[in-house]
């Protein structure tokens, strides 16, 4: 399609007055920053295919433009690009390059996400177990033995850490003779190594060891989840010996679990910060990417040549068609739907919540109109850029998906910031999601201790 050059200057220079593009650069809390993960091993399988130099995406055309809006017609598409954007009966309202297939970058988590909810449903907590083999004298605060811990909860935290002590306390064990043993599978703050994570859980339990951030970690998770007291003592658990990683013996004693908050909220953590490890690890769960592909696949009824991923995060090279990824977004909708959520309940909504989209459409008529994921590969691809989701506008809601490579991130980003709201214009405007922010910290606070069947339930 032939563009006037007049009429697209005249149009990116309006637009860029009226909808300018947000600075996109933010700190990340330490709570959740970004961790890199290793690309996981290239499946065999035809549902993880292998993508790369050796097999580079395919080069496309200028982008042509299917729409229902003269104005969106000479709408000039950066680099290699797809766009997808219907309303919720599923009609087009933009379209270019649906069927080709894309580097979605941390668009895969969406898949993730979906994956997750259909297997576990979003009340799933995961558990952390803390077995003795040993004997406590009530006299004397003193368990004779060893503590063993076992788990593989991707959130679990200094705050974590200090609640187990809190909870052997509370069960009268305030010294330990032995030696604390966590398992291979066990992390504590996104951490990859189980030797690190025992020595970082033995330091956390003794208050002699523990340090200024894991006390501060403890004091933040009392606040947030409404459990702090006017004389609340200072847990604290010492050991004689050291921390190792061993199994767990099948003749120990379950003294009780650490339940992890409800992993809708892990998700909701995990989507709103990109957060590399935690997608990795809820992938693990399902059995890595080629799981993760497959549940999306068979689902969401998309033929494997339009959705084959090699991680569960997005980082390296995954290809998805944007009908593809608009197909997985309507099977997570009506799944949501099920449990009475929606996207506002796992994904970041722009202008409100923390992370990715905190800076992005959060002028005061755009805040709170769009709920998505963002996607970003900085050298993959010639860099890979996306951006799918739900936006709102005062005619009705509109489902999109937006893939760009090799066209630069910031270019990317700053065509993604302009189009979203031009489209929401030929609706009438920009129109507020129903939803009250609430930060990550408190949706993380909910953690909580169960005993085994049969014996006195303690809590944090």
């Amino acid at each position: 399609m032939k563009t006037s050059p007049q009429k697209l200057s005249w149009l990116f220079v309006a637009f860029a007055f009226v909808f300018p593009v947000v600075a996109l650069a933010q700190d990340r809390p330490p709570l959740l920053q970004d961790i890199s993960v290793q690309t996981p091993a290239p499946s065999g399988t035809p549902l993880v295919q292998k993508t790369g130099s050796a097999a580079p995406a395919t080069v496309v055309p200028r982008n042509p433009v299917r729409t229902m809006f003269p104005a969106l017609q000479d709408i000039d598409i950066p680099g290699d690009s797809g766009v997808l954007i219907e309303d919720m009966s599923g009609k087009v309202v933009i379209e270019s390059h649906a069927d080709v297939p894309y580097n979605p970058a941390s668009n895969v988590k969406i898949a993730t996400a979906y994956a997750v909810l259909k297997t576990f449903g979003p009340e799933f907590r995961f558990q952390t177990n803390i077995y003795s083999d040993g004997t406590v004298d009530p006299s004397t605060g003193t368990l004779t033995g060893n503590i063993y811990v076992s788990g593989k909860d991707p959130m679990f935290g200094n705050q974590h850490a200090v609640a187990i002590a809190n909870e052997l306390n509370r069960l009268g064990i305030h010294a330990v003779t032995g030696n604390l043993y966590v398992t291979d599978n066990f992390s504590i703050n996104y951490s990859g190594s189980p030797a690190v994570s025992a020595q970082a859980l033995f330091n956390d339990l003794d208050v002699t060891k523990r340090v200024p951030s894991a006390t501060k970690a403890w004091l933040d998770y009392l606040a947030y989840s409404g459990k702090a007291t006017q004389n609340q003592t200072t847990p604290s658990v010492t050991f004689t010996g050291q921390a190792f990683v061993s199994g767990v013996p099948s003749s120990l004693k379950l003294l009780f679990t650490h339940e992890s908050t409800p992993i809708k909220e892990i998700l909701k953590a995990t989507l709103c910060f990109s957060n590399n490890f935690l997608a990795e690890k809820l992938g693990e769960m399902l059995g890595g990417p080629y799981a993760v592909a497959r549940i999306v696949q068979l689902n969401a009824q998309i033929p494997p040549a339009e959705f084959s991923i090699q991680t569960s995060s997005g980082l390296g090279y995954n290809r998805v068609t944007p009908a593809a990824e608009m197909k997985l977004l309507r099977a997570l909708r009506s799944d949501l739907s099920r449990y009475n959520m929606t996207f506002m309940d796992i994904m970041p909504v722009a202008g409100v919540d923390q992370g990715t989209l905190e800076e992005r459409f959060d002028a005061d008529w755009a805040r709170g109109s769009v709920v998505g994921k963002t996607g970003t590969l900085g050298r993959t691809d010639g860099g890979a850029s996306a951006l799918a989701g739900e936006m709102n506008t005062r005619n009705g809601r509109l489902l999109f998906v937006i893939f760009n490579m090799h066209a630069g991130t910031g270019r990317s980003r700053g065509f993604q910031n302009m189009l979203v709201p031009l489209v929401q214009a030929q609706f009438g405007g920009a129109a507020g999601l129903n939803y009250q922010g609430m930060s990550i910290e408190s949706r993380l606070a909910h953690s909580r201790i169960s005993y085994p069947m049969g014996r006195n339930r303690g809590g944090e």
